[in-house]
């Protein structure tokens, strides 16, 4: 063990290295004159405070608190240190939201972020994420927390409630201190409106005199040349589509975000559908939320092809690009920033929500930092990684109860014919890296006959043992999204 009370007492000329303290974590707090800092003990990350005027809570040593990373002592810093707190990001130009379901690769994002000029959102997990991996918001957030601590990470950072379907979950988040929500409407929008007869599209549908005034017979202009009018069975099927949608997302935003109680931006998702959200239900739907008072920082259409998880884009670029002209002129009109989900890995794509979004835009990844930890195990750990891929393969009909895919088992290759050095080619592979990718909650879940966790404890030591390899991944990869977003470099 380092002799944190040598270094405590010479902090001002002493090497942080030698004693095991990250540098960028020595903060000064009580008008200067006391030091908060993080440190390696016996293997263990600890944080060391010399006053407790900090309000943090550990075993009292000679001159020090030496404290364990946990819920009270997250709180303490962000209380005391505005940096390690989220603040809304969402009305910068660029932001840009990296899901970690570990809780372990905040310091390589932090590495990215230090690169470009977008806004992170280093604390990004929906509910379901939650649920598959056995963690908490206040768990997601304090990670967080002490990661940019650690690190010296300043610029400031967001905390999204990803995806959330239910007003007490959206009351969880923001009382924790999340300073974005994205709420998820898709319970609320009717699916397969284009297959039904005119007959049950009319039964449907409940006349809206107001409506049908406000949107028939007229063009409505929004700039850059572009037009849009509706007709009469357009309206309709748009109303039986969004209709419930849009009053959810209104009774949400009054009741949680008008009167300005929380500090934090209101994301729209309608993407979370099978059907493409068209360039006319997306000015419909933004009409709508602003004439009944919504002022989204961002709102996420579902975009024509296909965004499935870890993989690059599906579908005709053309059309998406068209689409995307006008998806990203609509946004400029009412005022917020188009959301791109599911963005791990649309390289194909990225150019195009730049350009057509002028450097204005919102792109959410998850997974692929999972899938990129995942990578770092097969070059370092074959056995470890062969064990766990073969269970994967016996595991994946379960976890397509959670994800859309269209995965081809058969065109993975079989890892007993690979050799170590051919490992983590599999992650090159789209029907590989989605069969790892959606398999998470399952791989980090599951137990052995004594209770122990077959894979979790060892996957951990790992990434531990690792963390340089881990992070020069998330540099690479991630700062890949942003190049070819167009991102600029700070």
């Amino acid at each position: 063990m380092s002799d944190l009370k040598l270094f405590v007492e010479n902090i001002a000329s002493a090497d942080p290295k030698a004693y095991g303290v990250y540098p960028d974590s020595i903060n000064t707090y009580n008008d200067g004159n006391a030091y908060a800092f993080m440190a390696e003990v016996d293997g263990v990350t600890k944080l060391i405070a010399t006053c407790p005027c900090l309000g943090v809570k550990g075993e009292r040593k000679d001159g020090y608190i030496l404290c364990d990373l946990t819920h009270e002592n997250a709180i303490a810093l962000r209380n005391q240190f505005p940096f390690t707190a989220p603040r809304p990001v969402l009305r910068e130009e660029r932001s840009f939201g990296v899901g970690d379901r570990l809780g372990i690769a905040c310091p390589g994002h932090i590495k990215v972020f230090e690169k470009y000029d977008a806004m992170p959102v280093f604390a990004q997990q929906s509910i379901r994420e939650l649920d598959l991996t056995n963690r908490t918001y206040e768990d997601v957030l304090d990670c967080v927390t002490f990661a940019v601590f650690r690190d010296g990470f300043k610029r400031g950072f967001g905390a999204d409630g990803d995806h959330l379907k239910r007003a007490q979950d959206v009351e969880y988040a923001l009382g924790l201190g999340f300073s974005m929500i994205t709420l998820d409407c898709s319970e609320h929008i009717v699916g397969g409106v284009d297959e039904m007869s005119e007959e049950k599209i009319n039964a449907a549908y409940k006349a809206d005199k107001t409506i049908e005034e406000l949107y028939l017979g007229k063009k409505f202009d929004i700039g850059e040349g572009i037009e849009l009018e509706f007709t009469m069975d357009e309206l309709k099927k748009i109303v039986i589509i969004y209709g419930k949608a849009i009053d959810f997302a209104v009774e949400i935003y009054t009741k949680y975000f008008a009167d300005g109680k929380f500090k934090a931006d209101f994301e729209v998702s309608i993407d979370e559908t099978a059907t493409p959200t068209t360039p006319l239900q997306h000015f419909f739907v933004a009409n709508e939320l602003t004439r009944r008072g919504v002022k989204p920082a961002t709102v996420a259409p579902r975009f024509c092809g296909e965004f499935q998880k870890g993989i690059d884009y599906i579908g005709d670029i053309a059309q998406f690009e068209k689409e995307m002209t006008v998806h990203s002129a609509i946004a400029r009109f009412f005022g917020y920033k188009i959301s791109v989900h599911s963005g791990s890995d649309k390289f194909s794509v990225f150019p195009i929500v730049g350009e057509k979004n002028r450097q204005v835009y919102h792109v959410k990844t998850a997974g692929t930092n999972w899938l990129e930890a995942m990578r770092v195990v097969a070059k370092v750990d074959p056995t470890l990684y062969r064990a766990i891929h073969k269970y994967a393969l016996t595991a994946f009909d379960e976890a397509t109860k959670y994800y859309h895919v269209t995965t081809d088992l058969t065109k993975i290759a079989d890892v007993d014919t690979l050799t170590d050095e051919q490992l983590p080619e599999l992650f090159n592979q789209n029907d590989a890296r989605q069969l790892i990718h959606i398999t998470y909650g399952l791989i980090l879940n599951l137990k052995n006959e004594d209770g122990s966790f077959t894979f979790k404890d060892k996957l951990y030591k790992l990434w531990k043992d690792y963390e340089g390899e881990y992070s020069a991944a998330l540099v690479n990869h991630i700062g890949r999204h942003l190049e070819l977003l167009g991102c600029p470099k700070l």
